[in-house]
This record gives structure tokens, sequence and C-alpha cells, in this order.
């Protein structure tokens, strides 16, 4: 959770790794989903962090830009789900629920969803490292261990506790005992070792 500027300042560097861009800003011409990962960001910092007549400004600023740019991308991404070091693949539907808890350097594909299951409210806990699939859906209050793949339009409704693991199917099972290292940006893991 971004507490600080400091805090806000290692998460867009961390989300520029994981994104695997080279450059200090995103381009004034593309770059679509990292801008909307900055406003993402400056809006969680806004949220946590913002006080008086000047924090309810600029948190009303970033929720107005935030909405806009989720309608533009396609996407329903909310503020205080996601680690540090989050990849957004490509824009195109990108559906995580507001209470979801995602870990630091994670990738996630066009079209997954992460949401509730049978009109239940709980919803899942995803570790760190990990990569998920265009099309997969992570379906109730379940846990995800750290460095696994789900892979592309699985459907997972129950907890993977194997960190290190490729999941895929309807429902999902284990398919390998392949990590997610080899799907994310080496310079996530280059700093940490």
């Amino acid at each position: 959770m971004i507490e600080s500027k400091a805090d806000l300042k290692e998460y867009l560097r961390r989300d520029y790794l994981a994104s695997y861009l080279d450059h200090e800003r995103p381009h004034i011409f593309g770059d679509e989903v990292m801008k909307y990962l900055i406003v993402l960001r400056k809006l969680e910092y806004w949220t946590n962090c913002g006080k008086g007549i000047i924090g309810k400004i600029f948190r009303l600023y970033y929720t107005y830009r935030h909405k806009h740019q989720n309608l533009r991308l396609h996407f329903a991404v909310y503020p205080n789900s996601c680690g540090k070091g989050l990849s957004l693949a490509h824009y195109g539907n990108i559906l995580i629920h507001e209470d979801t808890k995602i870990g630091e350097n994670c990738r996630l594909c066009q079209e997954v969803t992460v949401g509730g299951n049978k009109g239940s409210r709980a919803v899942a806990t995803i570790g760190n490292n990990c990569f998920i699939g265009a099309g997969a859906k992570i379906l109730g209050g379940i846990t995800i261990a750290d460095d696994v793949v789900i892979g592309a339009n699985a459907v997972v409704v129950e907890d993977i506790t194997e960190p290190g693991t490729t999941w895929g199917g309807i429902p999902a099972r284990k398919i390998s005992n392949k990590g997610s290292r080899i799907y994310l940006c080496p310079k996530l893991f280059n700093e940490q070792d």
C-alpha cells in the first residue's frame, strides 16, 4: 500500500520495470497502459495520504481520470488492490474486484477476471510473482501461492497452495512444476537477488 511519496516513486519504478519499459516517462503517443498505471498509483497515493482540502481536490481529480481511463481501456482495477511491480500486458477487459489483494510483480493479460463466485463477496488473494494468462477467471475467496502461472482461459475456483507451479483448464488443475519467472521481466528479480 502506498503510504508516502517514496512509496509512490518505488511503486511507479517497479511498474515500469514490470512493463518492460526502459524509458523514464511514457511516450506522448503510446504507452497507454503505463499512463493508466501512473493514474492508478497517484489515486492510491492521494486516497491514502491526501489530507485537507488539497488532498481532497487531488483525490477527486485522480478519481475522475481513473474512471475515464477505465472506460477508455476497458479496465476495472481498483486502488490498493495490487502490489508494486504490476504489469498489465495489454488493454482490454481486465476486471479486478475491489476487495482482491494481488501481490508484487504480477502480470495480468487481457480478458482476466478476478471476482466473487455464486453471489459471494469473498474474493481471491494472489501471491507474489504470478502470471495470469489471457482470459483466465479466478472466482471466489481462494488463495493462490507465489510464483504461480495461471494458463490462458483457465477457471480457478479452488486454492492453489503449491508455489512455482502452472495451472490450466476448466476447472484449473496442475499441469506443470514450472514457475512464473520465465513470463516476468528478469530485471525485477535481478534487483532482489
